[in-house]
């Protein structure tokens, strides 16, 4: 479980994965509409999509021609399950989650 752990967390740390998990909360999104706001390339974007992907956070399914994304909020149960042991942590609540996201990419 700890190896997980430290996947879900490397995951979560940076910015850019965390506001590609934030786009994802309001809907499946296929790779290319998740690429539009950032300013990098569609392989940079590709190699996110993968760590998030690896780490359980997301999956990702052809549909025709076209792959989406998907957010996999089941992901950070053992996350949040592991934070509860500190006591000062509730389960991840996702609509919780969302104003965190949205804090940290405003703020």
């Amino acid at each position: 479980m700890q190896d997980r752990l430290d996947i879900v967390f490397s995951a979560l740390a940076d910015p850019t994965r965390r506001a590609i998990l934030a786009m994802l909360l309001e809907d499946d999104m296929a790779v290319t509409d998740v690429a539009e706001p950032f300013e990098m390339s569609l392989a940079a974007i590709s190699k996110h999509l993968s760590i998030l992907t690896r780490a359980g956070l997301i999956s990702q399914e052809k549909r025709g021609r076209v792959k989406w994304c998907k957010l996999e909020p089941d992901a950070l149960k053992d996350a949040s399950i592991w934070m509860q042991g500190f006591g000062q942590f509730e389960a991840v609540n996702l609509d919780a989650f969302e104003r965190f996201l949205a804090a940290e990419l405003n703020g």
